[in-house]
């Protein structure tokens, strides 16, 4: 038997835009003359692209378009993207609360789905009794629910307020009692939203540590959708990447992160690296115009263990003095983790004025694994922020070995292993 569990085919879902109401009786008869006659939908050959930034001159868009993947048995898919990559159109597809506009999804088994907070409850019911109505929407036997009542409830950790309606329940509190049911359910298909970002740290460490327990111990099905990198990368094995309603990446969990991470970021392709105006902001009286890794004076493709030159150059539309300026900027992974700060205040008296400069960071060893890394710069100039880019450039390290040639001292334990010198040059 196929360990294949979930397949989409051809997955599209087609919204109109603007009021509803407006000419939908119209659409809805073009639509049905066009089934009568055995036509294809004539409100499928338009619609524009899923892009919520950008303002649409088509009455309809497309939310998904030809979404294909398969899910093995016991495998758990991280769904990533974009607000508005369609991760939520297309869990509600897969859990069938709407239907697809073309394609088809084929699964075996039963599917509980966590989709928003509140979703199948009756706010004016007890805890007690939404367990069993929501328990009941998802499939399950009234004798089986009595029989994990007690499960469920210590799970969600609201003993207290059991009795309680719902109304008067925090979200927080609500996403517990949900997610208890479904994840109590035992079934072969968990899906579940971003809902879990609603919850306190100690429930999302619990509800992970659940799926987990489902995935591996049960051999059981999770689709996960977060904005939490980390939190994807520790549960998921695999990653789907989703960006403006269509699939442009599908592989490894950190092959997917990586790929969503970089998107908007400039890439080091040469020894000059630009930065990236995807999230920059600041006076710009003062600006860092690239980047460039040396060793020597000649370009030095970053490697673990070796020298490194990180020369920051800058640039005005002013002349100014490199005294009045602070640098700062930090190297995290690609899951967005603090790995190393850097930071330097020009110290000096006043001397001549300039438009450009470099600021050079010499490390006499990079004290980083091979991979890819992400740089964000924050420049002031008297105090006011004038050049502030997240993610400003990404570029990657090659494999070397950091302790080679370390001599061990007695007192190696107070000894500095990485040291950086600032230089800068008018």
């Amino acid at each position: 038997m196929s360990d294949i569990i979930l397949k989409a085919e051809n997955i599209s879902k087609q919204y109109r835009l603007g009021t509803v109401g407006t000419g939908t009786l119209r659409d809805d008869l073009k639509r049905n003359w066009a089934r009568l006659l055995g036509k294809e939908d004539p409100f499928l050959k338009v619609g524009a692209v899923n892009d919520r930034s950008q303002q649409s001159t088509e009455d309809y868009v497309w939310a998904l378009q030809d979404i294909n993947f398969e899910v093995k048995q016991g495998e758990v898919l991280g769904i990533i993207g974009k607000n508005g990559a369609g991760k939520s159109t297309l869990l509600k597809i897969l859990s069938r609360v709407t239907a697809p506009s073309t394609g088809v999804i084929k699964s075996r088994g039963r599917i509980a789905s966590l989709l928003e907070v509140g979703t199948g409850f009756h706010h004016e019911l007890t805890g007690r009794e939404n367990i069993y109505l929501n328990g009941a929407i998802l499939g399950m036997q009234k004798a089986e629910i009595t029989r994990k009542l007690d499960e469920i409830i210590a799970f969600s950790g609201c003993e207290r307020y059991i009795d309680t309606p719902t109304k008067r329940y925090s979200s927080g509190m609500t996403v517990r009692l949900a997610f208890a049911v479904a994840a109590h359910l035992e079934p072969e298909i968990l899906v579940v939203d971003e809902v879990l970002a609603v919850g306190d740290a100690e429930f999302q460490k619990k509800a992970i540590g659940k799926m987990q327990d489902i995935s591996q111990g049960e051999g059981r099905t999770v689709l996960f959708v977060s904005h939490n990198m980390e939190s994807v990368r520790n549960l998921c094995t695999r990653g789907l990447l989703l960006e403006h309603g269509t699939s442009i990446f599908d592989g490894s969990v950190d092959d997917t992160v990586g790929h969503y991470l970089s998107l908007g970021v400039q890439r080091n392709t040469s020894d000059r690296i630009s930065i990236s105006d995807y999230e920059r902001s600041g006076t710009g009286m003062v600006k860092i115009n690239s980047v460039r890794f040396l060793n020597g004076g000649q370009y030095q493709k970053p490697t673990t263990g070796k020298p490194l030159d990180i020369c920051f150059h800058l640039e005005s539309a002013i002349a100014y003095q490199i005294k009045d300026v602070r640098l700062d900027f930090r190297i995290d992974d690609i899951t967005g983790n603090r790995l190393l700060w850097f930071s330097t205040k020009m110290q000096g008296e006043d001397g001549s004025s300039t438009t450009s400069n470099t600021i050079v960071f010499s490390l006499d060893k990079l004290p980083l694994n091979s991979g890819s890394y992400w740089v964000t710069t924050h420049l002031t100039y008297k105090g006011e922020v004038t050049d502030w880019a997240k993610n400003a450039f990404q570029f990657e390290v090659a494999e070397g070995f950091f302790y080679k040639g370390y001599k061990e001292v007695a007192s190696s334990q107070s000894k500095i292993l990485v040291d950086y010198k600032v230089s800068y040059d008018v």
